[in-house]
């Protein structure tokens, strides 16, 4: 089934008071290490409601921090460039490294032996339980129990794995009834998804969809309702079928889905021009899962933002780094911007996605933001648009994960 689109210009409801970067940094010590700021009102003050650890990555590094005071606790050497993902367990993080996903234990800290063994490792999906490793060498899916890994002696859990017909890059994600969700497709093209069950010692076939060319991306909406990105438009999985919701344009790419588990509706990455430059965008697509409705919002001009920099947090909001260096705050069900939250300096879309570029991830009511060009971090409350804490590297932060 497609559906009709709409598109919208988002309009600004509301504007937050500026909020003053005056936080307290102090500067990498005299052997390079990374060196952290405090709180505002000092090192010792704690970012109220934080709790865990960060890891941060840069350049043939990886930093873990404390998600209350952002004090370095420990830094580990890896490969020049890495990927991190927290695996769901509230200690580990995933990081994606030439051998595979090796886990990076947040709380011992420590970067241990454990890996997963992948070609190419890519997404990595955390849902009901299960976490979900996708290797884009071998197409296969490794899926693990999300918990396995807290306490335990080093050696790799068991998993369940699936190996797709051929490889590309993919990913996959297990539901609370055991179904596998994957992509399908091979090192030319990306077609669709499948949804596969387990019976004894194999998986057999529930639904398929070819309706989804360069299909890139997933997320979870409230119910279960699971959204792929696709080249023209996105594709629904939900109570057993496979859905498709068709682009207002005839190249209409959503490749990254931002959800809340709590929210129907998903905000959507989109780009409409297929030999645009670079990587900045200035589109969203609201996909209502419950209304089965599809709607482009076009953001202002100063509104533009790379596949890392939205994130959903307080109340379902969608919150966006844009390029102007503020955090531009919009209602997914109006579609429109209702506040927003100067944050760092305005800065430049990335010469190459892998570039160091600003980045957002939220934990509960406060925003982790890199600005790789002050080698800092902040710790934001997205309630208040304050800035609670900041911390400055030697190094120009990259990938960062909440664990």
């Amino acid at each position: 089934m497609t559906h009709l689109p709409g598109r919208r210009t988002a309009a600004v409801a509301a504007l937050a008071g500026i909020a003053l970067l005056a936080t307290a940094c102090s500067t990498a010590d005299a052997g390079g290490e990374a060196a952290t700021g405090g709180a505002r009102d000092g090192a010792a003050a704690q970012v109220a409601g934080a709790d865990g650890r960060i890891a941060v990555a840069y350049a043939n590094g990886i930093a873990v921090l404390d998600a209350a005071t952002l004090d370095v606790v420990e830094e580990f050497e890896t490969e020049e460039f890495t990927r991190l993902n927290a695996f769901g367990d509230g200690e580990n993080v995933a990081v994606t490294t030439s051998e595979g996903f090796q886990i990076l234990d947040t709380a011992a800290p420590e970067l241990t032996s454990t890996v997963f063994p992948a070609t190419t490792p890519g997404h990595v999906v955390v849902h009901d339980g299960k976490t979900v490793l996708f290797d884009d060498g071998t197409g296969a899916t490794t899926i693990v129990e999300t918990d396995a890994l807290r306490d335990g002696d080093g050696a790799l859990p068991e998993t369940v794995e699936y190996t797709a017909d051929a490889a590309h890059h993919g990913v996959s994600i297990v539901l609370a009834d055991g179904t596998l969700l994957t992509t399908v497709g091979d090192e030319t093209a990306r077609t669709g998804a499948v949804a596969l069950g387990p019976h004894d010692d194999h998986w057999h076939e529930l639904a398929a969809s070819d309706e989804c060319p360069g299909i890139h991306g997933e997320g979870t909406a409230k119910g279960e309702a699971v959204i792929f990105g696709c080249e023209d438009g996105a594709l629904l999985y939900h109570d057993g079928a496979f859905e498709k919701f068709t682009a207002p344009d005839a190249y209409g790419r959503m490749g990254n889905a931002y959800v809340s588990e709590t929210s129907p509706i998903v905000v959507g990455d989109y780009k409409s021009d297929p030999d645009a430059e670079g990587y900045l965008l200035n589109s969203l697509a609201l996909i209502d899962t419950s209304a089965h409705s599809y709607e482009v919002v076009d953001l202002p001009d100063e509104v533009q933002f790379t596949y890392r920099d939205v994130a959903r947090g307080p109340e379902d909001l969608a919150y966006i780094i844009a390029t102007d260096g503020s955090i531009h705050v919009l209602d997914p069900a109006s579609g429109e911007l209702v506040d927003e939250f100067p944050v760092i300096d305005a800065w430049e879309g990335p010469a190459e996605w892998q570039d160091p570029h600003p980045s957002i991830k939220v934990a509960g009511d406060i925003a982790y933001v890199t600005e790789p060009a002050a080698n800092a971090l902040h710790a934001i409350d997205l309630t208040t648009g304050e800035i609670l804490a900041s911390a400055e590297f030697a190094e120009a932060p990259n990938e960062i994960a909440v664990a």
